[in-house]
């Protein structure tokens, strides 16, 4: 009985019932875009995460959001597409910038607000800093 069993049958007696998925190499990451076959060729995206990286610079960051989803292939595989990951991975760091620095902002407003700001000032001077 032993000997009709082949060598990858015995030394793989008991599979995990949990394996990974075999990770994607990078060389074999096709498209570039979520929406693989569908979406855009290499060229095109170059254009796109460019645009969408240069224009969230006027103020409308919620393009490197959409950048960061629209590339999420090429935000997660690193070495995969290369002139394309310089621009979604910037508008990835500039997105996080850009949140951290609104949700301070909004959070010292409610603080100051709630503190009796709108009646005088809470980050003017340093003689109410001490009262806000």
């Amino acid at each position: 009985m032993e000997a009709s069993r082949s060598n990858s049958e015995i030394l793989n007696l008991n599979p995990s019932p949990r394996r990974n998925p075999i990770p994607i190499p990078s060389a074999s990451l096709r498209w570039p875009t979520i929406d693989g076959p569908l979406g855009l060729s290499e060229e095109e995206s170059v254009s796109y995460a460019r645009r969408f990286y240069k224009f969230g610079f006027a103020l409308l960051p919620w393009l490197w959001a959409l950048n960061c989803f629209y590339f999420w292939p090429v935000l997660r595989h690193s070495r995969s597409f290369p002139r394309i990951h310089h621009y979604v991975l910037r508008s990835a760091v500039g997105f996080t910038v850009f949140t951290a620095l609104l949700l301070s902002w909004a959070l010292t407003s409610y603080i100051c607000y709630w503190r009796g700001a709108p009646f005088r000032p809470c980050l003017g001077s340093t003689r109410y800093v001490q009262s806000c």
